[in-house]
């Protein structure tokens, strides 16, 4: 089974639980939709949460999010084969697979494109209280070449696409505030370029974390705390 969850900022408790819930083993997969948190610490803190994590019955797939460091930046990665393309993984924790931005994997029956990255709206508070900030958190132009010549080789069509946020005429301001109005200035970069991709793409479902909300709409999902199935 491959299941889909959203943030968990370090907080895996409720993964926990529901491995325990569902028996699963390292079979089943669970993706994270960004902020999975495992890279925000780059001391013994993120050693211990990947033991923790490398104990769990369940192989993680964590697209990258804003908050945490993207892991071909720390030390101990590697690229391997998963999913029909490479991830990264520190063959210490083989269950914690971090996709690479930009690629198209086959998860299940799911032809999918992984877009990570977002900006931080609390960037200036973390600068001032020296908590961590990582300024390659936005996908670079390196990153969208990549993602746009991997999509025209796809001829602009996939199932399925996990990103961290999402195209800016798609930010669900019914259950949130607009980027605009939290705090100033805002990077809607991210969004606008994603839009661009969400005009030209054809797709089935799009998945996003990033809100803090569990929302449904139209061929978007917005995860938070919920876990559902992605593929059987």
């Amino acid at each position: 089974m491959i299941w889909i969850t959203g943030d968990k900022h370090c907080e895996f408790d409720s993964v926990e639980a529901f491995c325990n819930k569902w028996n699963t083993s390292r079979e089943d997969t669970l993706i994270i939709l960004g902020d999975a948190g495992i890279n925000y610490y780059t001391d013994e803190r993120a050693t211990q949460v990947k033991e923790y994590l490398a104990t769990l019955p369940i192989t993680l797939f964590c697209i990258h999010g804003n908050h945490e460091a993207r892991p071909e930046t720390v030390k101990g990665y590697e690229l391997t084969n998963a999913f029909g393309g490479q991830v990264y993984v520190d063959p210490r924790y083989p269950n914690q697979l971090f996709p690479v931005d930009g690629a198209i994997y086959q998860l299940g029956s799911q032809k999918t494109l992984v877009i990570g990255g977002a900006y931080s709206i609390d960037k200036f508070i973390r600068l001032q209280r020296r908590w961590a900030w990582f300024d390659d958190e936005q996908p670079s132009e390196a990153i969208k070449a990549r993602t746009e010549a991997a999509l025209e080789a796809a001829d602009w069509q996939v199932d399925t696409v996990l990103s961290h946020t999402c195209p800016k005429s798609q930010i669900p301001t019914e259950k949130v505030p607009p980027l605009a109005d939290c705090f100033l200035p805002i990077d809607e970069s991210t969004e606008e370029w994603l839009e661009t991709l969400r005009q030209r793409l054809r797709f089935c479902r799009w998945y996003a974390g990033h809100f803090h909300v569990d929302y449904l709409r139209d061929h978007f999902t917005f995860l938070f705390d919920n876990f559902t199935i992605f593929d059987t």
